[in-house]
């Protein structure tokens, strides 16, 4: 199972490949196909009514697109992954183009701290699941649309039967296992896909289609080969984002969808583009297929092959348990140490008492043993906001002897939501 809501990643912290044999162009570059328009991915669908003609006569009267490709919108089947940040302005902009069927895969409530960039939520629906709280918004901007909720989270026994069902996908999702997870289903079903990626005041978008027309298909693996190692990339939740860059990227995103559909312009098939908020500067690179990339033929563990621990095999404390641990012993007889592995910014907003910060970038011991005066046989419980983090250093102590070590299910943000609901959360 991978999760597209807490355990993230950001792409433009990363090198993509380059070199001859495949992966980024070193500069601006034509390829062969430069210019040559996509077929649009979708059939024409019946005729427009009176009001969805009346409502989309701006569109119509575009040469490019016209009222055959406004009938291909309304016949189109997309399907979007995460209605967060980059999730919310896509399915705002989606619905407003008018395409037909809009999926969105979900699994998380809305919380204060995402209303400052995922605009499809308001205040009144915080503790409210995003995809609910999606609906009604998009609901609210085209009564027509025909919403497919899926709340279940997205991995390897779902995603290539989910995908089939759709013409195109969007990923924006903030997690490196669900990334490799959907290029490998888009690709296993056939289907292309929009990605795009942001982090502090910068964001990618590309497209990627492995059965693309005329040899021309690329995935995301030709840009980015491996997953990062471990802790070598922030997340968004780490090292923030600003927020009306969701707005920029998530647009391109949308923009790139209606092209697909429609057949217009030239996508970003082939091509990455990059976005500098700060200098207000767009980048676009080509990126090239490596022939010698062994072809993808199933889905496999993620979680591993992102480096992370599966949440199988981490032993995991609940927090009702903890809750009567710290109740039962004080902290000076305590026998367990509580570690929090979250950066100190996470930290101030909110803590566990009686817990001591060592974030889990200070596990590697490049700066020494942040642990070295704990005892390898004393039991240890590690959170962070949600539990992916913890588990990866639940797995480093336990490399390290320390023989009885716990993950806090659910984090402190499952912490604040059963134990200490007046805790801030983020």
């Amino acid at each position: 199972m991978t999760d597209a809501c807490t355990v993230g990643g950001a792409d433009v912290e990363r090198t993509p490949r380059t070199g001859h044999a495949g992966g980024m162009e070193p500069t601006d570059g034509a390829a062969a196909h430069d210019g040559v328009p996509l077929p649009p991915l979708v059939e024409p669908g019946p005729a427009l009514s009176a009001r969805d003609r009346a409502r989309f006569h701006r569109h119509t009267i575009l040469p490019q697109l016209g009222e055959e490709g406004q009938r291909r919108l309304r016949n189109a089947r997309v399907l979007v992954i995460g209605a967060g940040g980059l999730g919310a302005p896509t399915l705002m902009y989606l619905t407003a183009a008018g395409v037909g069927t809009v999926g969105i895969v979900d699994f998380d409530v809305v919380e204060e701290s995402n209303l400052h960039r995922q605009v499809i939520h308001g205040e009144d629906d915080v503790g409210r699941r995003k995809i609910d709280s999606a609906e009604d918004s998009m609901r609210a901007i085209d009564s027509q649309v025909r919403v497919r909720l899926h709340p279940e989270p997205l991995d390897e026994s779902n995603a290539v039967e989910l995908f089939s069902g759709y013409d195109l996908i969007l990923d924006g999702t903030d997690n490196f296992a669900t990334r490799y997870l959907v290029n490998d289903a888009a690709a296993l079903a056939h289907r292309p896909y929009v990605w795009g990626s942001i982090f502090r005041f910068a964001g990618q978008v590309s497209v990627f289609w492995e059965d693309a027309p005329d040899g021309r298909g690329v995935n995301y693996r030709d840009l980015y080969p491996e997953p990062p190692a471990p802790g070598t990339v922030p997340s968004c939740a780490e090292g923030g984002v600003l927020g009306v860059l969701c707005a920029a990227v998530g647009s391109i995103m949308a923009t790139e969808a209606v092209k697909l559909i429609t057949g217009m312009g030239r996508p970003l098939l082939g091509r990455l583009l990059t976005y500098d908020a700060l200098e207000m500067t767009h980048r676009t690179i080509g990126i090239r297929k490596d022939p010698a990339a062994p072809p993808i033929t199933g889905l496999v563990d993620y979680a591993a092959l992102c480096g992370g621990p599966s949440l199988a095999d981490v032993p995991e404390e609940s927090v009702d348990r903890l809750a009567e641990l710290l109740a039962a012993q004080g902290e000076r007889s305590r026998s367990f140490e509580l570690v929090d592995v979250r950066e100190p910014g996470e930290w101030e907003i909110a803590r566990i008492p009686g817990a001591r910060l060592v974030p889990l970038g200070e596990f590697s011991g490049a700066h020494g043993d942040p642990l070295a005066d704990l005892p390898s046989d004393r039991p240890v419980i590690v959170y962070c906001k949600a539990g992916g983090r913890s588990a990866q250093a639940a797995e480093l102590l336990r490399d390290a002897g320390h023989t009885d070590v716990r993950s806090l299910a659910g984090g402190i943000d499952r912490w604040a939501h059963a134990i200490d609901p007046a805790m801030p959360r983020y």
